[in-house]
């Protein structure tokens, strides 16, 4: 693959990659992004569960697919995982796989636990509307 290229997919990468972590993140706090966040999150979900029952607990796609941009580019990188390696570019500071895992995980179950309730909330609330308009309709 041509240099010019890789140095692209390095960037996409990078870009992508941090969107999707800002999605699973905080678009379960925006009504207009909360069916998104949902989405993004099952998706990270299967990847890190399903996928990770073949690659490992954890597995990323994005990650694997970044990591063999890198490799082509030859950037070895010691950070294992993408946060950390995010984490390490933003402050100089590369944090422990174990302490990145750890705060990883812990936002994601509060933002899918976050983004489950407010998708069911949200449903109720479509279903009641919809309820008390059909109910409107055979007043009149």
């Amino acid at each position: 693959m041509p240099v010019p290229l890789l140095l692209g997919l390095n960037i996409f990468f990078f870009i992508f990659h941090s969107v999707l972590i800002l999605v699973n993140v905080f678009g379960w706090m925006f009504r207009v992004t909360l069916r998104l966040n949902l989405i993004t999150i099952l998706l990270t979900a299967c990847s890190w569960g399903l996928m990770g029952l073949k690659y490992g607990l954890g597995y990323c796609l994005c990650t694997d697919w970044h990591w063999k941009v890198r490799a082509a580019l030859g950037l070895h990188d010691e950070a294992r995982t993408f946060n950390q390696l995010l984490v390490y570019k933003l402050t100089g500071w590369l944090p422990s796989e174990t302490l990145t895992s750890t705060v990883t995980a812990a936002i994601f179950f509060v933002s899918l636990t976050a983004s489950v309730w407010l998708n069911i909330r949200m449903s109720r609330e479509r279903l009641a509307t919809k309820g008390e308009h059909a109910n409107l309709k055979g007043a009149g």
